[in-house]
C-alpha cells in the first residue's frame, strides 16, 4: 500500500514565522510528521514544550525524525507510536494504544497523505488509496481518540490542499473504480478531508464536546507526494515537482516546507486561530507567504455534503463518534 507521507525536508529556512501558545504540559498527536511539513509542524510544536506523539509507518524514519527533532529542540519530548492510516486495523490499534496510556490529547494534526498513484491502488479494507488514506483513515482516527481529545479540550487541525479547490466528490464512484482519474481522486479525498473537519466543528459546537476543528493548507512547496515513489508505481519525479523545487530554491512563487509548515501550525496552536476557520499561506495567489485565515472554498460550503460525507464515513470505517 502507499506510504501516507508529508513533504521532503529540502531547507531550515526561518524568513515566515508565527506565534503559538505556551505548549508546555500539552500532548501533540502528528501524523505523517516523519519528514518534510509534518516534521516541521513537529519540530515547531516541540519547541514550544509540547510533548509530541508521531504515529509513522516506517519506524527507522520515525527514528530519524526525532534525532533530527531534539538536534534542533534540546528539551524536546518526543516519542513514537506505529501507524499505517491505510489500514483501520491499524488506525484501531493506535487508538487502543494511545487511550490505554490515558493521557488527554490536547493537538490532533492530520497531515499525513498519498497523492495521485498513476495507477489506481487499493487500501487493505478496498478503499481507492487515496480516498482511504487522507480521509477515511483520519476520521477513523479522530473516532478512535474522541474520548482523549475531548479530555484535552483538543485543537484539531485538518491539511488539506490547494486542490480541494477543484474537483469535487464522485458520490456515483468514491472509489473511483469505474474510470480513474488520479488528480481527481486526491482532490475528492482532500475535499472530503474538509467536510469532515468543517462538520466535527458544527458537531463539536451542538453537541458539546469541547473540540476545537480548523482548516489548514500549505500552499506549494517541494514534495515528496509528487517525487518518485516506488509504493505508488511512480519510477521518477514528476515534472511538477522539478518544476516547485526550481521556484522553491530561488524563491519564486511557491514556499519551502518549513514556511509551508505554518498554516498548520498557526492553525493548532495559536492563540488566535479559531474553531471553524480555515488558514493558508497569505501570499501571491495563496501558495507562499505567512500564515492567514482563508476565504473558505466553494467546496467546502457544502454542509449537506458534509453531513452525507460523514455519514458515509461512518458506514465505510464502522467508526462511531459519542452523541453526548
Amino acid at each position: 500500500m502507499p506510504r501516507p507521507s508529508s513533504e521532503t525536508d529540502t531547507d531550515t529556512d526561518t524568513d515566515t514565522d508565527t506565534s503559538v501558545s505556551d505548549l508546555t504540559g500539552k500532548r501533540a498527536v502528528i501524523t505523517g510528521g516523519s519528514d518534510g511539513i509534518g516534521l516541521r509542524i513537529a519540530t515547531k510544536l516541540a519547541a514550544a514544550g509540547a510533548e509530541v506523539v508521531l504515529p509513522v509507518r516506517n519506524v527507522r524514519k520515525g527514528e530519524t525524525a526525532i534525532e533530527t527533532i531534539r538536534a534542533e529542540v534540546s528539551t524536546a519530548r518526543v516519542t513514537l507510536q506505529e501507524l499505517d492510516l491505510s489500514s483501520l486495523e491499524s488506525v484501531a490499534r493506535l487508538g487502543d494504544t494511545l487511550t490505554a496510556e490515558g493521557q488527554p490529547i490536547h493537538l490532533l494534526v492530520n497531515n499525513a497523505g498519498v497523492m495521485t498513484p498513476p495507477e489506481r491502488q487499493v487500501t487493505v479494507d478496498g478503499f481507492e488509496s487515496q480516498f482511504g488514506t487522507n480521509h477515511l483513515g483520519h476520521f477513523a482516527l479522530v473516532s478512535h481518540l474522541l474520548p482523549l481529545l475531548r479530555a484535552g479540550h483538543a485543537r484539531v487541525t485538518s491539511q488539506i490542499s490547494v486542490s480541494a479547490n477543484s474537483g469535487s466528490i464522485n458520490w456515483d464512484d468514491l472509489q473511483w473504480a469505474e474510470k480513474y482519474n488520479g488528480m481527481g481522486a486526491y482532490s475528492q479525498s482532500k475535499i472530503a478531508m474538509g467536510l469532515f473537519g468543517l462538520e466535527l466543528h458544527r458537531r463539536s459546537r451542538d453537541l458539546g464536546w469541547g473540540i476545537t476543528s480548523t482548516l489548514s493548507h500549505p500552499g506549494v512547496a517541494p514534495t515528496s507526494l509528487l517525487a518518485a515513489r516506488d509504493e505508488l508505481g511512480r519510477q521518477t519525479d514528476t515534472g511538477a515537482v522539478r518544476l516547485i523545487r526550481w521556484l522553491s530554491a530561488h524563491r519564486l512563487i511557491v514556499g519551502t516546507p518549513t514556511t509551508a509548515a505554518l498554516p498548520a501550525v498557526y492553525a493548532a496552536a495559536s492563540p488566535a486561530s479559531e474553531s471553524g476557520r480555515f488558514y493558508g499561506p497569505s501570499g501571491f495567489m495563496h501558495l507562499s507567504g505567512a500564515p492567514d485565515e482563508q476565504k473558505l472554498y466553494r467546496n467546502l460550503e457544502d454542509t449537506a455534503g458534509a453531513a452525507r460525507s460523514w455519514e458515509l464515513s461512518e458506514r465505510l470505517t464502522k467508526a462511531t463518534f459519542a452523541a453526548g
